[in-house]
């Protein structure tokens, strides 16, 4: 199993390195575009190879993605949470009333007692 996982890897590796090469034509890449630019004061821009580009828009909506699902499931982990703190507070109920009940009696002697 640990060598289909490596495999995998490799593959991806490769794959993203094959994409890197295909793509190393360097682009113009600027924070607001040519057309906007005469409302801006400062325009900066850089010339950066393209697989530049193409991983860092992955890894932006990869980012993205995860922040967006960590608030969409924040009302289910202060669930999880709340439900935590209420099976934590039964079961120290349950272990008072137990202890209440039985005062230091032996179960065993307890249930005989309960029989009689």
């Amino acid at each position: 199993m640990r060598y289909i996982r490596y495999a995998s890897i490799a593959i991806f590796a490769l794959a993203l390195i094959l994409i890197a090469l295909a793509n190393r034509v360097y682009v113009p890449v600027r924070l607001v575009p040519e057309e906007l630019s005469g409302f801006t004061v400062l325009n900066p821009g850089h010339e950066v190879p393209l697989f530049v580009v193409i991983f860092g828009g992955i890894l932006a909506g990869l980012v993205l993605g995860f922040i967006w699902e960590w608030i969409r499931e924040a009302g289910e982990r202060a669930a999880a949470a709340r439900q935590a703190r209420e099976m934590k507070r039964l079961r120290a109920e349950i272990k008072r009333l137990k202890a209440e009940k039985h005062e230091g009696k032996d179960e065993v002697l307890a249930l005989l007692d309960n029989d009689r």
